[in-house]
């Protein structure tokens, strides 16, 4: 396996962004000729990963999310959405479906199990005051055919 594409790219933890980075990774992923199930499902996962940050890591008051996305040779995609906000506590207790860290701010808390549903494989890596990453994973070798392949 090698890196066929990769990018990254820093944007202000602003609601607005999160259009911006679902439009970002739609951008990245259409040289692969993906179906429109597959840039739906990576679209709303980016999405629900950046509101999370945006909205938990740092409450409203700013800060920076990075989104990194890899595509290997075998047409895994990676997406790394990463804020150095607050962190998370229990990311277990997190992953819950309608857990919410603030259940004053009406959110569903359906942010993980919706990436998880939408995607191949969802971890997270956080630390309590450092930041979390959200590393989603999507394959999109089943719909490429093989003479477009690099």
């Amino acid at each position: 396996m090698s890196i066929m594409n990769e990018m990254r790219m820093d944007f202000l933890a602003r609601p607005e962004n999160e259009a911006f980075a679902r439009m970002v990774i739609s951008a990245f992923m259409l040289p692969t000729n993906p179906t429109l199930e597959q840039l739906g499902d990576v679209k709303t996962a980016v999405s629900e990963a950046v509101t999370n940050a945006i909205v938990h890591a740092y409450h409203g008051n700013g800060g920076t999310v990075r989104m990194r996305a890899v595509l290997d040779s075998d047409l895994m995609l990676t997406v790394d959405i990463v804020d150095n906000g607050c962190g998370i506590e229990d990311i277990e207790q997190a992953r819950q479906p309608f857990y919410s860290s603030d259940p004053g701010l009406e959110r569903s808390g359906m942010g993980f199990t919706v990436m998880e549903s939408f995607m191949d494989e969802v971890k997270v890596f956080s630390q309590r005051g450092r930041g979390t990453m959200v590393r989603m994973c999507k394959s999109l070798a089943a719909e490429m055919p093989v003479a477009q392949r690099a």
